[in-house]
């Protein structure tokens, strides 16, 4: 039950997403669908992006490439040219800035996400830990932020004698899967260090790193969760982000198969976190899961919609943006826990412009000559590909999130087979062939994969190379709408 607390409410009629690509598209649509104005922003290279014409008005910030989109000040200032009296900052680039949230604040702009306080103590992991400490959620054993030279070297080598190695070496200040190093004896201890250090300082301008204990091969699984400023605070069910590379997803299922009574002490235990930091608005609490005992240790907090917020969208029913921005007006959360039921299961793919047998490296720079998309039951799509589209090399090679729901783990498989058997890009390489031969691929038929499932299961990258005839086909038809004759014509 919420708190008997006095809330100022306030109304918005105009929004400024300060982001891009497809998740600006997903935040216009569902601001749109409120009867609110959109605003989009963008830097000259996302000039053609196809966010910007489902946008009611958009600003040009700046030049680029991302620094404009790093830019607290030309945010406010795009707000104020344009009149907006909210910001929603999508995910990365700003949206875990408790700078941007307190600019926000100062210019009585409204943004939809945390106040800036809970965003700086969840953003630095250690100050993240203590309050987890408080609450006593069990987390992973680790250190306080190293000191500063010779010292903090002894305080890690220290730390490896009594919990053994690997060890994690991770920043204080890191997030969407960066400044995280392994560390397999003292010797790469002693090498890796200072490096860790130059990366954080470097990635976030914040060189503080901490140590903790390596769980081998856990499952990755997330709650997430809603929080209004009244008190009330709600958990939508669990995804499994396993499927990794680099320490970064690739492919989520929602919910994690786990025994109810693991799932419902995941679900207190987030419900609790976010209480004992004060949460409010979309958040996801993650932690790593044992994959013998399912035993589970809380490692971090996000404080901003996720990536992949559509497998739990497809599930519930929910529109998690559309709630955002009712919390950020002040209004009670309405979604009694008894509607939460997550039936089914939903699995979504980031299909990216990358070439899986070459290390995922990006196809920037390519032009996408076809675009078929798939459809039918329990398919949704949300991205910012289409025919003629040019891979950017300024940003990230994702190209569109599929999200499939089935009625069980079976059915989602075979939707998800064939969805990406009916999905057609031409141009460049991407990780769709990559996603059939893991649908093929005997342990994730069965449920059984952790965070080294792509080092454990190398024969997934053997998928053949062979173009389809279908494809084929359709770049020639391409070709002869673009030429106007068939140029194979005798």
């Amino acid at each position: 039950m919420g708190k008997n607390v006095m809330v100022e409410k306030k109304t918005i009629t105009k929004v400024l997403v300060a982001n891009r690509g497809e998740i600006a598209l997903r935040i216009i649509r569902t601001v749109k669908e409120l009867g609110l104005s959109a605003v989009a922003v963008y830097e000259k290279p996302d000039s053609e992006s196809l966010f910007i014409r489902f946008a009611d008005d958009a600003i040009l910030i700046g030049n680029g490439p991302r620094k404009d989109y790093l830019n607290i000040d030309r945010m406010i200032w795009a707000a104020r040219q344009c009149g907006a009296d909210a910001i929603h900052p999508g995910y990365g680039f700003l949206a875990e800035n408790a700078e941007f949230s307190a600019a926000c604040e100062k210019e009585g702009i409204i943004f939809i996400g945390p106040p800036p306080d809970v965003i700086r103590d969840l953003g630095n992991k250690v100050v993240a830990r203590e309050i987890m400490k408080r609450a006593n959620i069990p987390f992973i054993p680790g250190t306080d932020n190293l000191s500063r030279g010779q010292a903090g070297i002894e305080e890690a080598l220290a730390f490896g004698k009594i919990h053994g190695y690997p060890i994690m070496l991770k920043a204080s200040s890191g997030g969407g899967g960066r400044g995280i190093r392994k560390v397999e004896n003292e010797s790469d201890l002693l090498i890796q260090l200072p490096l860790a250090r130059a990366e954080a300082l470097s990635a976030f301008n914040d060189e503080n790193i901490y140590v903790e204990r390596c769980i081998e091969a856990p499952r990755h699984v997330e709650v997430q969760i809603l929080a209004d400023k009244h008190g009330n605070i709600i958990h939508l069910g669990t995804r499994d982000c396993s499927i990794q590379r680099r320490h970064q997803k690739l492919l989520e299922i929602a919910p994690a198969d786990l025994p109810t009574d693991i799932l419902e002490s995941m679900h207190k235990t987030a419900i609790a976190a976010a209480r004992q930091a004060g949460y409010i608005n979309a958040g996801t609490v993650e932690f790593l899961v044992d994959a013998e005992t399912n035993e589970f240790w809380f490692m971090e907090m996000n404080t901003r919609l996720q990536v992949e917020h559509t497998v739990t969208e497809a599930l519930t029913g929910v529109d998690i943006v559309r709630e955002q921005i009712r919390i950020a007006e002040g209004e009670h959360l309405d979604i009694p826990s008894e509607r939460v039921q997550l039936m089914g299961k939903a699995i979504q793919v980031r299909i990216n412009a990358e070439d899986p047998k070459n290390n995922f490296m990006p196809e920037g720079g390519k032009r996408v000559e076809v675009y078929q998309s798939p459809g039918g039951p329990g398919i949704r799509l949300d991205g910012i590909v289409y025919q003629g589209y040019k891979i950017p090399t300024e940003y990230d090679s994702l190209l569109v999130k599929m999200t499939i729901r089935g009625y069980n783990w079976e059915q989602a498989i075979q939707r998800l087979r064939r969805a990406l058997h009916d999905f057609l890009i031409v141009g460049p390489q991407t990780t769709i062939p990559f996603y059939l031969a893991i649908c093929d691929e005997v342990d994730f038929q069965k449920g059984e994969f952790d965070t080294s499932y792509l080092e454990t299961h190398p024969e997934i990258f053997k998928y053949p190379n062979s173009e389809r005839e279908i494809a084929k086909l359709s770049k020639l038809i391409a070709e002869i709408h673009a030429k106007k004759h068939n140029p194979y014509a005798i």
